[in-house]
């Protein structure tokens, strides 16, 4: 039998606000266990939460920025569950009238562009965190309690886990152009549930769907879907049905754990939180959030390819990253050659960055310092070979290229008549390689750029070198 996988995603994000979502405690990653609580927070009784006004409007920044309808009227409710990192024993959640609603993002798989329905984007706080590896008994940590999230819920329409992953790299590039969550997977700032299951190819109805749980990095998601989807292909196909429940990723023995059986919505016994008053957001206050918005990320690779003739794969590369994207137009301030920019930066600086495990606004080679250096390959004064040694010099040094330059003498010779005299001498000392060269050996023309580079030194212009060597063997 041929089966079809259907997915659907809710991603969750931490929003980069200074406090927290219903009291004033901070909103820090990092710091000792138990130190940003309060009242609110362990929702002790008589204390009462105040909506954090950042938190709304980051919510609405990213549901405007995926063409959601933005709801004039939402409501937060108590979302009730049993759970030690839960003091509350609920979570204040929005239910049946979320902020947002109704958007779509654009991804790219298998060489197919195809749009993603959101279902909705709702505002929460997080729970707090359980540590188990201090203790005979797991200890407890406050400080993430009401931390403020978006819920990004997405329509069950991806067909694979290459369409999740690129759904999440999309998700991600959001989230970091409008500057509402920094993405860190690894301190939980960006976590991602996966619903997944199959069907028979070309039936309709949905089929039982699991949860996956536990993922911390898009290829994790990936290689978790991909193991789920054969699972339960192994347990229609032995005659089994697929039972709807919760699993966790074992990521180092690659497979799926079962955690419990999955909750539906009724379970949670969803309703009104008494001490919050319904969300009231005005037209004029949502129409000057969109008015605020940043460049996104597919505007930006439009305007790249047609304001500086870039392809669509170095477009692509480019905005992929809104610090790279800016150190590339920082860049061309100081450099008219956007095709040698965006390849210099494409390679050389995203080769450093990946061998530093550095930010590219960290790095010693400034886009003012690359710019210079490759003003100095467009005027000629260092090939590019020298150019790749003064650029890991800048990094190594934190000098200007220009320095390296005349304090290492690579400043390459393009004095014609220079170049002439050398390439003359190689010509007259070299009769036998002549006649094979004007024989047909084009092999030979390697040779006699060696020389003349060996005899500057590695100085010699490459271009005009050639250009002499050709003047003197066509004679």
């Amino acid at each position: 039998m041929e089966f079809e996988t259907v997915i659907g995603l809710e991603v969750h994000a931490q929003l980069l606000t200074a406090t927290k979502i219903f009291c004033g405690c901070a909103s820090a990653f990092g710091d000792a266990p138990n130190t940003h609580g309060c009242p609110v927070c362990l929702g002790l009784p008589g204390s009462l939460p105040v909506l954090n006004r950042k938190a709304v409007e980051m919510a609405i920044r990213m549901g405007l920025a995926i063409g959601c309808s933005i709801a004039n009227k939402s409501i937060f409710a108590r979302k009730n569950y049993f759970y030690p990192d839960l003091p509350k024993g609920y979570q204040i959640s929005q239910y049946d009238l979320p902020l947002c609603e109704h958007g779509a993002i654009s991804i790219e798989a298998g060489g197919a562009v195809r749009d993603i329905g959101i279902t909705r984007i709702h505002l929460e706080e997080d729970a707090g965190k359980l540590v188990h590896d201090q203790d005979v008994d797991s200890l407890f940590d406050v400080n993430r309690c009401g931390t403020p999230l978006i819920e990004i819920v997405s329509e069950p329409e991806m067909r694979g886990p290459a369409e999740a992953y690129a759904y999440l790299t999309s998700i991600k590039q959001l989230l970091e152009y409008l500057s509402i969550c920094d993405c860190n997977m690894e301190e939980g700032s960006l976590r991602c549930d996966a619903n997944v299951s199959i069907r028979p190819k070309g039936q309709q109805r949905l089929g039982t769907r699991t949860e996956l749980k536990n993922m911390n990095t898009f290829r994790g998601v990936e290689k978790a879907i991909e193991y789920e989807v054969g699972r339960q292909k192994e347990v229609i196909e032995s005659g089994g049905a697929v039972i709807q429940q919760t699993f966790l990723w074992d990521a180092q023995n690659n497979q799926t754990v079962p955690m419990r059986s999955k909750e539906d919505a009724h379970d949670y016994r969803y309703f009104p939180d008494p001490d919050l008053v319904p969300l009231i957001v005005e037209d004029a206050w949502i129409a000057s959030l969109k008015e605020s918005l940043p460049e996104l990320p597919e505007e930006k690779r439009r305007r790249f390819k047609s304001a500086f003739g870039l392809t669509a794969y170095m477009a692509e590369v480019l905005t992929s990253d809104q610090a790279v994207a800016r150190y590339f137009e920082e860049t061309l301030s100081q450099c008219n050659d956007e095709k040698l920019a965006a390849n210099w930066v494409m390679g050389e600086i995203l080769r450093l960055q990946k061998e530093k495990n550095a930010a590219v606004d960290k790095l010693h080679i400034t886009p003012k310092r690359l710019g210079k250096l490759l003003n100095l390959i467009s005027d000629n004064t260092l090939s590019a070979n020298a150019a790749k040694k003064i650029f890991d010099l800048v990094e190594q040094s934190d000098k200007d290229p220009e320095a390296l330059v005349e304090e290492l003498g690579l400043r390459q010779i393009s004095d014609t008549q220079a170049l002439d005299a050398v390439v003359r001498e190689i010509i007259e000392k070299s009769p036998a390689e002549v006649a094979r060269f004007k024989a047909g050996d084009g092999k030979l023309m390697s040779f006699f750029i060696g020389q003349a580079m060996k005899a500057t030194q590695g100085k010699g212009n490459p271009k005009e070198i050639n250009k002499l060597i050709l003047s003197y063997l066509q004679q």
